[in-house]
Order: C-alpha cells, then sequence, then structure tokens
C-alpha cells in the first residue's frame, strides 16, 4: 500500500478554552484530489495552516510527505507544500513578472531553475499575456491561474487550494478545475476547500467538517449513498401550493429552492406515503447531489 503524502493523526487546535479543530484524522494519498468542505467558521482554514506548517497543533501529529510537524522544524514542511487562496497570492500592484520574480526570491530559487520552472508553468496555463501586465490588470480567470502557477514555482509535491474559484466565472472555474486535474494526472496532490459544490463532484475524496470536527470523508458517490439510500424525492409544488410541512413518516424534508427534497424514514411505504402529496406536488425519485449531502450533514439542524 501506499504510505501517505499527508497523515494527520489526532489533531486539535485550541485557543484558550475553544477549540478550532478537534481531535481530527485524515490521510491523503499522492495524486489524490481531495476535497475539504464545511461552513464558515469550521476549522478548514486553521487544518490547512497547520498542514502547510504556519500553526502548530495543540495535539497530535501531522506528517507531510514523511515529515513531521516539529516546533522549530516547520521550513521543512512549508518547502514541500505550495498553496493559493481566493485572495493574498499575488500582489494587485505588481506586474505578472514581478510576482514570480518576489516568489522565487522568497523560495531561494537559483535563476536557472526559476526560469525553467516559470517557463514550463506559464505554458502549463497557455499564457500568452505580456509578463509586464499588471495582475489588477487580468481577467479574473487568468489572474487565479498566473496564482496557481506562483504557488507551484518551487514544484512543491502538495498545493494548497483554499476557495481557488470564489467569484470567477463559470467559464473560468471549468478550465481552473481542468489544470487541477491535470496536476493530479502529473502526481501532484491537490487539497482543495470551495464552497461550490458542483466543483467538489471533481474530487476523488471529501472530508466534511463541522464545528471543528471531521464527521465524514469518503468519495462523493459513497457519501451520496451513505446519507440518503436510494430514496430521494423532489417535490415541485403545483398552483398555489408553496410550502411543504416535515410529516413523522419523513426523515429528511428540506427545501431546495422552490422545491423540497425528501426522504422517509426506514420501514415507511414510500408509494403509499407519496400518494397523500400527489395533488399539491410534481414529484420525481431524483439521485442526491453533494449540495444534499451538505445541507444534510454539515448544516442541518441539531448537527
Amino acid at each position: 500500500m501506499t504510505a501517505p503524502i499527508v497523515d494527520v493523526q489526532n489533531l486539535s487546535v485550541i485557543f484558550g478554552d475553544f477549540f478550532a479543530v478537534r481531535d481530527v484524522s485524515f490521510r491523503v494519498a499522492p495524486g489524490e484530489i481531495f476535497g475539504f468542505l464545511g461552513a464558515n467558521g469550521a476549522g478548514k482554514t486553521t487544518t490547512i495552516r497547520v498542514l502547510c506548517g504556519l500553526l502548530p497543533g495543540s495535539r497530535g501529529r501531522v506528517i507531510i510527505d514523511g515529515a513531521e510537524f516539529v516546533a522549530g522544524r516547520e521550513n521543512i514542511i512549508k518547502q514541500k507544500v505550495g498553496y493559493m487562496s481566493q485572495r493574498f497570492t499575488l500582489y494587485d500592484g505588481l506586474s505578472v513578472k514581478e510576482n514570480f520574480d518576489f516568489a522565487a526570491s522568497l523560495r531561494g530559487l537559483g535563476r536557472a531553475e526559476y526560469l525553467a520552472n516559470r517557463g514550463r508553468l506559464l505554458n502549463f496555463i497557455g499564457f500568452d499575456e505580456d509578463l509586464n501586465t499588471v495582475v489588477k490588470d487580468l481577467p479574473g480567470g487568468i489572474k487565479q491561474e498566473v496564482a496557481l502557477c506562483v504557488s507551484l514555482l518551487h514544484d512543491p509535491k502538495i498545493i494548497f487550494l483554499d476557495e481557488p474559484t470564489a467569484g470567477v466565472a463559470p467559464v473560468a472555474r471549468n478550465r481552473f478545475w481542468r489544470l487541477i486535474k491535470d496536476l493530479a494526472a502529473a502526481g501532484k496532490t491537490v487539497f482543495v476547500t470551495t464552497h461550490y459544490m458542483d466543483e467538489a463532484e471533481n474530487c476523488n475524496r471529501i472530508a466534511l467538517m463541522r464545528a471543528g470536527e471531521l464527521i465524514a470523508v469518503d468519495t462523493p458517490a459513497a457519501l451520496k449513498r451513505a446519507t440518503f439510500g436510494d430514496s430521494l424525492y423532489n417535490f415541485t409544488p403545483r398552483g398555489n401550493v408553496r410550502m411543504l410541512a416535515p410529516a413523522p413518516d419523513m426523515e429528511i424534508c428540506e427545501p431546495y429552492g422552490r422545491h423540497w427534497h425528501v426522504k422517509f424514514k426506514d420501514g415507511v411505504n414510500a408509494t403509499a406515503a407519496l400518494r397523500r402529496y400527489k395533488s399539491d406536488f410534481d414529484i420525481e425519485k431524483i439521485q442526491p447531489s453533494l449540495e444534499d449531502v451538505f445541507i444534510r450533514l454539515v448544516e442541518g439542524q441539531n448537527r
């Protein structure tokens, strides 16, 4: 079995009496696209800061590509990883070339290595703009692609992408995800957070965090199956009907735009139960989405 490139064992991060991350354990394989999902404040960014060597854990172990996070030796981990966020990865007032130059100097890259890596990365994204273009003048999608290149300039094995496509147009988002898949195919491990559930479908596996705790880790298909089985229904109101009140035989009754997604409890005769609603709703059996899973596990009441 291939050794994990990211190995997190019972990680906790505590600020005073507050657990930002509580007893989190997971492993990520080399070349995997690993999604890290949760509501704001769930502990995702705090965990990523530890994995990037920026913040020590209060408890537990973190091993990145064979190097354990040990106080005073954080730079060993920092050299192994790249990091890109929605903001602050590039300096808007500098040119593309100046951003690359600055990143190369921070990483201590020799000129030959720097120029070779820069050329390879810009070719990878098909960049054909002038390198002296000021970053703020680039379209949003191209700006994020350049930011990805800058974070990969030192050729790390692992790249952490923290909401990299937030605010980017759908076409640019799709292109960016093609680049992510190409990176994984080339052997890079990609660790990504996103609030776009359609993007998360591209991940090999997904970890769900809630209130600092890890509540599920699995493939997208397995998460859907474990959460909903094969009995999820879409209710669309007819006429003047606007609401669907949860019933005792329903396990799930969640609003979804102008629709409701419903799952009946185990043992309930769904065919018979559905007859009660057919006069007021158009009903169809549907496949659950990751958004359904997210709403149910991360944002559901009393969860």
